[in-house]
């Protein structure tokens, strides 16, 4: 039986100002499949991760998130729960006051009664490790404890499918192989730029490269 298409670029071109950053891109992404998304800085690794999920507009071309064709903001803003994105950058994803506030803020988000919510949080929390950091303020945590919350805030709304962009970039071993174990034992879908080796090694299912704004497997 063929796994589930999760994710489908077909065709995908971005622009951004007068420079073709993707130039019709193809891939398709299915349930159990972790890919690692390799290519040299400023390739368009980001831009790629940014518009399958909408946050980039795309030029020409089909995205098919999670069984729906989107094109509009509003095709993707449901399904943004479902499908995860983990910026390089933490602050910008973090908005709560408290590590416990921020977490339940995606499901709290979705609909969720305050409850569900601030279940799931701790659940998500739990499982990075960081459950006893509930009540500390964002801006007090370190890089490291930032990125783990963030994947927690990821974790909590149930998603079948994550984007991560460079996950470990600039983080300690300890974190680095927190975030690898909480990864692996989730069992979802994969989209994860990266050259961390030991990402490479121990989560991809397969690779394939970004150069000249088109991809090819490696």
């Amino acid at each position: 039986m063929t796994s589930a298409t999760l994710l489908s670029l077909r065709q995908l071109t971005v622009r951004r100002s007068a420079r073709t950053v993707l130039s019709h891109v193809d891939l398709e992404l299915h349930a159990g499949e972790r890919v690692i998304l390799r290519g040299a800085i400023g390739v368009g690794k980001s831009t790629l991760l940014l518009s399958s999920l909408g946050l980039l507009p795309h030029d020409e071309g089909e995205i098919i998130l999670l069984d729906k064709h989107c094109r509009t903001e509003a095709d993707f803003a449901g399904l943004r729960g479902h499908a995860g994105l983990l910026f390089q950058d933490p602050d910008d994803q973090l908005i709560g006051p408290t590590v416990l506030e921020d977490v339940e803020f995606g499901p709290l988000n979705l609909g969720w009664s305050a409850e569900r919510a601030h279940a799931a949080a701790d659940e998500a929390l739990d499982r990075v490790g960081l459950a006893g950091l509930a009540e500390r303020p964002i801006h007090e945590l370190s890089g490291g404890e930032k990125r783990l919350v963030a994947l927690a805030g990821l974790l909590a709304m149930a998603p079948k499918l994550l984007l991560l962009d460079e996950p470990t970039v600039s983080l300690d071993e300890i974190t680095t192989q927190k975030i690898l174990a909480v990864l692996r034992e989730s069992g979802l879908a994969m989209l994860i730029a990266t050259h961390d080796p030991q990402f490479i090694e121990t989560l991809a299912t397969r690779s394939v490269l970004l150069t000249h704004g088109q991809l090819r497997p490696i």
